[in-house]
């Protein structure tokens, strides 16, 4: 299984980027997908996470109304859109896949796949 993260960089403070995950070697339909950050000294944390039939569930609420987590099916691809973006989302972000919904809730415990993480940083 692979989990490819890519779109991360640098940016602005009031920016846009959009994250993409291509996901392979699973059935995709099975898997809940989701994304994680985790900035330097801080414990990890779920950013959002979506089913398969696109509801979305989103974790700090900072990024409510900023962040949209979306997934097309037929692509095996998961993407994140950031949108207003602040220093304090600078972070590393990981793209991930479960078969248990509730593995979003219990901080990332028991997830079977991640990906290796794409970088994003927005200067002030």
């Amino acid at each position: 299984v692979q989990l490819q993260a890519s779109g991360g960089g640098l940016v602005q403070a009031g920016g846009s980027l959009r994250l993409s995950c291509a996901a392979s070697g699973l059935t995709f339909s099975m898997y809940y997908m989701g994304w994680f950050r985790q900035a330097p000294g801080k414990e990890r944390e779920l950013v959002a996470a979506i089913t398969w039939s696109g509801v979305s569930t989103y974790g700090a609420d900072s990024v409510k109304g900023r962040f949209t987590i979306s997934r097309d099916n037929a692509k095996n691809m998961v993407y994140l859109q950031m949108n207003s973006l602040k220093p304090e989302d600078t972070a590393v972000y990981y793209c991930t896949a479960t078969r248990t919904y509730n593995n979003y809730r219990k901080g990332g415990s028991g997830i079977e796949y991640w990906g290796k993480g794409t970088q994003v940083t927005v200067s002030s």
